[in-house]
Formats: C-alpha cells, sequence, structure tokens
C-alpha cells in the first residue's frame, strides 16, 4: 500500500494537490476570516506542516534521483542559471512549494491583521486576491489600506 501511495505522489500529483487543496482555504480567508475553522485550519501551524512535508518529500526524492543541490547556488548568478533551475521538475516544484507556503502565510497575517485593524472585509479581500495572483504587489495594496484604518506607520509589525 506504501509503495501504491508513493507511486501516485508524481510531481504533477503533488502540483495538482498543491493548488487545488489550498483554494479552500484562500476562500475561507477571504469569505469568513473571523470564524473559528479559519482560525484552527489556516491560521494555525497546520498548512505550512502539510507543505513542509511536501517539501521534504520533493527534495528528497530529487535527492534519490541525484540532482545536483550545488546547482541551485548558481541561481544567483544570473537569468540564465535561474531557468536552468527550473527546468528541473523538482526544483521548479521545491519554488512552487515555497511559494504557496510562503503566500498562504502572508494572506493568513493580512486576514489576522485586517480584523485587529476592523478593517472591512469588503475591502481587505481586495489585497488577499492580489497576493494570491501577484504576491507583493497584494502586500503593497494591503499595506496602504492598512496605513488607512490603522493611522499609523509602522515597519516593524
Amino acid at each position: 500500500m506504501i509503495m501504491e501511495f508513493q507511486n501516485y505522489l508524481t510531481l504533477e500529483n503533488i502540483y495538482l494537490w498543491s493548488n487545488l487543496a489550498l483554494m479552500p482555504f484562500w476562500l475561507l480567508l477571504i469569505i469568513v476570516p473571523q470564524s473559528r475553522f479559519t482560525q484552527i485550519f489556516v491560521n494555525s501551524v497546520i498548512i505550512p506542516l502539510i507543505l513542509s512535508s511536501t517539501y521534504i518529500y520533493v527534495t528528497y526524492q530529487a535527492f534519490i534521483t541525484e540532482e545536483s543541490f550545488l546547482d541551485l547556488f548558481k541561481l544567483y548568478l544570473n537569468l540564465d542559471n535561474l531557468y536552468t533551475i527550473f527546468s528541473v521538475e523538482n526544483f521548479l516544484l521545491i519554488f512552487w512549494l515555497h511559494f504557496v507556503c510562503i503566500n498562504i502565510f502572508i494572506g493568513s497575517w493580512m486576514s489576522r491583521d485586517a480584523l485587529k485593524y476592523a478593517i472591512p472585509k469588503k475591502l481587505s479581500f481586495i489585497p488577499l486576491i492580489a497576493l494570491y495572483f501577484t504576491g507583493p504587489v497584494g502586500i503593497v495594496l494591503y499595506w496602504f489600506l492598512r496605513l488607512f484604518y490603522a493611522k499609523k506607520i509602522g515597519f516593524h509589525d
């Protein structure tokens, strides 16, 4: 049974499940950020724990297929090296898991912070959706929205 499960865990399936499984959590953050269910499942360590386990599994798979991890450090040198690293499916999926984990973590923080400063849900969903699709643009949108509602500027919050 373990071998069947391992055969099911292809890189393509992991990619699809990591995207499909996170969609309901994003909807919870957008629609019902204050619910107990959202607090337990989205704003806790559960999602990062699952994604980090998946990250470790994909890294292990890359290691046993003898991918060169030293090549990863070359990605900082130029765009061609970044393109070369992303052409290896294991490394591409590792970076994607990294991205979606940080994205949901920041979305969770934005949602809790919006509740803290009483930012209306009708406004806070815009930066959350922008964060989901564009990452940093959503963070900047939320920062401007937060400035208006918190009435203070904090660079350490």
